[in-house]
């Protein structure tokens, strides 16, 4: 990227992003920020900085346009049922407490805030769907996703999903919640309509024009959102969500969000493989906590690069040791890794590819690496790459357990059943040799147990096939 002069336009944009959007991730991510920004420039046929800036000033042109630069700064995941324990906590115990609770009512209220393209919201569909039954249409159900991303709402009302979004998802999943279209999986018409989908940035809850329809919800879920604020816009932004949840209310962070100063709003429920939080019932209240607001660091409002000790936490969905352990129960992270899951999240295959391959140049013997230019050329269509990748996977680290279920499921889609089928028993012997509740090595949250049961169904699935 250039190098922008203290006082150069640019510091005043980076400043402004940061206290619109809450994401201090960028606060030592200038390179990252600048692509976005020179995508923007790109699309305006603008040549500077400065007169980018002038166009955001523009009280006519200039809120769509920060609309159109919030969107392409976010980062959304898009794929279902994403971290399976928190989606197992919702199906057996926090859905159907709050189905008995409102059992008169018949109505219940529930928001997904950074929905991205609706995986989220549209997975909490599915289990109401399947929790309710015929009964659902007795029930007056309101899902709600928001984001800031205006394009991510646009393909999230299409409900319209390619192979990557359903990678967690077992064969007959896909086929009972979803219709093929060519490439692409559409979301039944009997989910669909159980979701809507509005502009929302979490900011706006902490200010004096706060959106009066965001109230008495009973569940809340903000996932993967918060990581990317200032610990202080973390906080007080769930302090803002709980005063939007209903009495006894629920409320789901992601796995690397929770954080002690959450106790001041809600209160922390552990269940089995999740943490959850709830709103404190009466006489259960903490001693009064500040009015939720929040102002941007002085490091960060300064119209100069922050200095060294403004960095903020990197936004890392798990710790990484330095020297990630191989293994079914790792879930370490390398900083490229995690760079190349949020690309191809993005569907940004021809990027994430590139930094796979970047990977795999500095060093041949990273199975990970190997795993996920595997799973980008599944999702591309690209069967045979995929297959030799994932097989590479498993070469390097036979106990790698999410990389030989996909080499079984590429190989099964090649016709290959048999080495398909070799595949997935294999994963299945090996899932159970492990504890149920083992986590799995770029699982991304599914447990052994999971995977042990979606390999079992994938056998039997293709035994039916051949019959």
């Amino acid at each position: 990227m250039p190098v922008f002069a203290p006082g150069h336009p640019f510091w005043r944009l980076k400043a402004e992003v940061i206290a619109r959007t809450g994401h201090f991730y960028y606060a030592d991510k200038d390179d990252v920020l600048w692509e976005r920004v020179r995508r923007r420039l790109a699309a305006v046929r603008l040549e500077d900085v400065e007169a980018y800036v002038r166009l955001l000033d523009d009280p006519q042109a200039g809120p769509a346009e920060w609309r159109r630069l919030e969107g392409e700064i976010t980062v959304g995941e898009t794929y279902f049922l994403r971290y399976v324990e928190q989606f197992t906590a919702l199906k057996s115990h926090i859905l159907p407490e709050l189905i008995a609770r409102h059992a008169h009512s018949k109505r219940l209220r529930i928001w997904s805030a950074g929905c991205a393209t609706g995986a989220e919201p549209y997975s909490v569909a599915i289990l109401l769907a399947e929790l309710l039954g015929d009964q659902i249409a007795d029930w007056r159900l309101t899902i709600l996703g928001t984001d800031i991303n205006e394009a991510a709402l646009e393909a999230a009302r299409t409900a319209s999903f390619g192979a990557w979004a359903l990678r967690s998802l077992s064969a007959e999943q896909r086929s009972a919640w979803f219709t093929q279209e060519g490439r692409s999986w559409r979301l039944r018409p009997r989910f669909r309509s159980l979701v809507r989908f509005q502009y929302g940035n979490l900011l706006d809850l902490l200010g004096p024009a706060a959106p009066l329809d965001l109230t008495d919800f009973d569940l809340i879920l903000c996932r993967n959102v918060l990581i990317y604020f200032h610990p202080e816009a973390m906080n007080a932004v769930v302090g803002a969500l709980a005063q939007r949840l209903g009495e006894a209310g629920w409320l789901l962070v992601g796995h690397a969000e929770p954080n002690p100063g959450f106790e001041a709003h809600v209160r922390t429920i552990t269940l089995p493989g999740a943490v959850a939080y709830r709103r404190r019932a009466p006489g259960d209240e903490p001693p009064a906590a500040p009015a939720a607001s929040w102002t941007p660091p002085p490091s960060v409002v300064t119209e100069s690069p922050p200095p060294p000790q403004a960095l903020p936490p990197a936004p890392a969905p798990t710790p990484r040791p330095v020297d990630p352990p191989r293994g079914p129960i790792s879930e370490a992270r390398t900083a490229p890794l995690a760079d190349i899951r949020i690309l191809a999240n993005l569907g940004l295959f021809a990027e994430a590819e590139a930094l796979c391959q970047e990977a795999l140049a500095e060093t041949s013997s990273e199975p990970a690496a190997y795993f996920y230019l595997g799973l980008i050329s599944q999702a591309q269509g690209r069967l045979s790459e995929a297959e030799d990748a994932l097989r590479r996977a498993v070469y390097l680290d036979g106990t790698f357990l999410m990389a030989q279920y996909h080499l079984g499921l590429v190989r099964l889609e090649r016709g290959d059943q048999e080495a398909g089928r070799r595949a997935l028993a294999a994963v299945a012997r090996l899932a159970a040799s492990l504890s149920p509740a083992s986590p799995l090595c770029e699982g991304d949250g599914l447990r052994a147990g999971d995977l042990r049961e979606l390999a079992r169904l994938q056998l039997e699935k293709d035994g039916r096939g051949r019959r």
